[in-house]
């Protein structure tokens, strides 16, 4: 299955910015970027981060303030933080032998980073790579990572599979299948995610009275240390 998934993907790769250098820091921008984010919403967003932040050492130099800004519309904003905590340790002391231990590092983009970028024989598995392998009951080799992910991406779907379109389809048990819907996150209209992100974008924009805000959701962006709170003010940390 290897050789035909292989060979798929030379056709039908999707063309990603981020598949076209091994820098350990640009590829952990992009799997952080792309935790629950559409990749075509990344791709944009990544160019420009890199522009501005073109090494690690300048990510970790720049403020929580200005990295929290340019995170805006990406969502799940201690992401941003996480990510910039991991820069400042990179930049100290090296990158980790456990990528794990770096800040919002969890296995899968440890191993996406090492895999992409470190030239590590290991397969990262998130959602695409686990759905393709459980359904073929095959254990793909790790260069075959990045065409496993686009095929779940575009083809071997989650709950109606292309099958027609898929290079696998002979061999897999589980040619024609369909499954349940898997179950969502709630919609972000009208959810305390929304409130807590107008709350900060506002913040963003200029520090605000508390008396101004969503109580609330100050309080939850605080515990993250997304914003500040003295004296009655609400700002970004400096």
């Amino acid at each position: 299955m290897d050789v035909e998934l292989r060979a798929w993907f030379v056709l039908n790769g999707r063309q990603l910015p981020w598949r076209e250098t091994q820098d350990p820091y640009a590829i952990l921008v992009s799997e952080v970027m792309a935790q629950q984010t559409q990749v075509d919403r990344v791709v944009p967003r990544w160019e420009r981060w890199l522009e501005r932040w073109p090494t690690i050492e300048a990510l970790a130099a720049a403020s929580p303030a200005d990295v929290i800004r340019e995170w805006q519309g990406l969502g799940y904003n201690r992401r941003a933080l996480n990510l910039h905590r991991a820069a400042q340790r990179v930049a100290a002391h090296g990158w980790p032998d456990d990528l794990t231990e770096l800040p919002g590092v969890g296995r899968y983009t440890a191993d996406a980073v090492a895999c992409f970028a470190l030239g590590h024989d290991v397969l990262p598995v998130d959602v695409n790579v686990r759905r393709v392998q459980g359904r073929t009951g095959h254990a793909f080799a790790p260069a075959a990572a990045q065409a496993l992910m686009d095929l779940g991406a575009t083809v071997c779907l989650a709950r109606i599979p292309r099958c027609e379109l898929c290079p696998l389809a002979e061999a897999c048990p589980s040619r024609g299948n369909r499954y349940e819907p898997l179950r969502k996150q709630g919609p972000f209209e009208g959810s305390f995610r929304q409130r807590r992100a107008a709350t900060l974008r506002l913040v963003a924009d200029a520090e605000r009275p508390v008396a101004a805000l969503d109580p609330d959701a100050v309080a939850s962006l605080a515990r993250d240390g997304l914003v500040l709170v003295s004296d009655g003010t609400v700002s970004l940390p400096g």
